[in-house]
């Protein structure tokens, strides 16, 4: 690799940029978190643009290849997380989109039911079902692009949401950059719904991009699929010799230089591969360039050492590989309140609570708790007019660790783009949206807050 650049600098002349959008509600980043911000403010009434920096949506879920939706139940018959997740499913259900339990089947301990959802990664907790889906993310795409045209979104793709407009401490547009050229957005209220708060730095919000080493959200991906395969066969082999398909998993990291762990999709014709390389930052251009680089070299050797040793892959292909980097972690907003890993473990309520995800016990049994994200996680300390949707919402490291999957996501951004709705309509802040009203509303949309306790004539401090 060629040397990092120096620290020489140059200034950039001053110009001005033309204003081509103005909107009550602006979202950056149409992932997980951003789509469902947007989604939600354009349902509650408010104007909305959603700019996204790929030609398409759904980021980590459809551009990532990351196509499992885990956790969304707790053992129990009731989902955990539902809302926007739910509709994805439902909609993809329509065009066989998704593989997962029938819903009266969530939470069935019925051994048949049992022996077979247990060959699909996070599909049994306890020895009852879970709802954990699989997603075809070419068909999720079409979802999402529905979603956001019958809400009347306003949508721009490839467009990279490059800075905050920010005057007197408030937020009140962005910058974005296209084939078009540079460009600018007006909008009332803005959300960073990123992933990686690439909005933050310059809307002069605090935040943290500390991350830890060790744990998984340090570790960056380049998902690839597989197809020719016979995901059934590969569960026949590692069920009836389940050491030697150990050793296998074990030679395959050797071989490769890293983890691979071959997974179901919807098709069983077609696995997908997860990975990942540790110690690179997600908000560096030069270990994004190293992955890219290095992961289709690991690629090639995984692939070769699988279609000469595991049975399943005899004849597979490589399909295709992600169009965009699996990141799991980065900048974190300093909000209102911060959540802490101790707020997790002890399982800490809040009188904004904004959305529910089940905390799973040890493996093979223990309680299945649930954790609980207050919506003061979502707004910066002094900033104003900023909200943030999905795994940049304010937390510690193990914290946010425990809580940045794609359905945690959805569900913040759920949250951020009713708040927002919410804000505009009563010509306020932000911040000063009544935590009951947001609850209510998030519950008529059909998010299940377990555990919530609506205290009409209080605001949390």
């Amino acid at each position: 690799m060629a040397k990092s650049l120096n620290k020489k600098t140059f200034r950039e002349p001053a110009r001005e940029v033309r204003v081509c959008y103005e909107a009550d509600v602006v979202v950056v980043g149409g992932g997980p978190g951003g789509h469902s911000a947007a989604i939600a403010a354009a349902r509650n009434g408010a104007r909305t643009v959603l700019l996204e920096r790929y030609g398409h949506l759904g980021g980590m879920a459809t551009g990532g290849i990351v196509i499992q939706i885990p956790h969304m139940s707790d053992g129990g018959k009731e989902p955990v997380i539902a809302g926007l997740t739910q509709e994805w499913l439902e909609r993809l259900d329509v065009i066989g989109g998704a593989l997962r339990p029938r819903m009266e089947e969530i939470g069935s301990d019925d051994k048949k039911l049992v022996s077979w959802w247990r060959r699909f990664m996070g599909n049994v907790i306890n020895g009852r079902i879970e709802h954990t889906a699989w997603v075809d993310p070419e068909l999720l795409k079409c979802v999402l692009n529905d979603m956001v045209e019958e809400a009347g979104v306003k949508l721009f793709l490839h467009s990279w949401g490059t800075r905050a407009i920010v005057n007197d401490g408030k937020v009140q547009g962005i910058v974005f950059e296209s084939k078009s050229g540079r460009q600018a957005i007006l909008g009332e209220i803005i959300i960073d719904g990123t992933g990686d708060g690439d909005l933050l730095p310059s809307a002069g919000a605090e935040c943290d991009g500390a991350i830890d080493p060790s744990s998984r959200s340090s570790m960056l991906a380049l998902v690839f699929r597989l197809g020719n395969c016979d995901y059934q066969k590969l569960c026949d082999f590692r069920e009836a010799e389940p050491a030697k398909f150990q050793e296998l998993m074990k030679e395959l990291a050797g071989v490769a230089g890293t983890r691979l762990l071959p997974l179901p999709s919807p098709r069983n014709d077609v696995l997908w591969v997860n990975n990942w390389i540790p110690g690179l930052d997600c908000t560096n251009v030069e270990d994004l360039t190293r992955l890219e680089v290095e992961m289709r070299k690991i690629m090639l050797r995984g692939h070769a050492f699988l279609k000469k040793n595991v049975p399943t892959f005899e004849n597979s292909f490589i399909l295709d590989t992600a169009s965009q980097t699996g990141t799991r972690g980065s900048r974190r907003l300093a909000g209102e309140y911060v959540i802490t890993k101790e707020d997790f473990q002890t399982c800490r309520k809040y009188e904004d609570t904004i959305a529910v995800f089940p905390r799973l016990g040890p493996p093979g049994g223990g309680e299945v708790r649930h954790v609980y994200i207050p919506y003061r996680a979502l707004v910066p300390v002094k900033t104003e007019g900023l909200l943030v949707a999905g795994r940049s919402f304010s937390s510690d490291m193990a914290a946010n660790n425990m809580a940045n999957l794609i359905p945690h996501c959805i569900a913040m951004g759920q949250a951020a783009g009713t708040a927002a709705a919410l804000a505009i309509k009563q010509g306020i802040s932000p911040r000063k949206v009544n935590y009951t009203t947001l609850q209510k509303t998030l519950m008529n949309q059909g998010v299940p807050l377990p555990g919530v306790v609506l205290n009409d004539a209080k605001q949390a401090a």
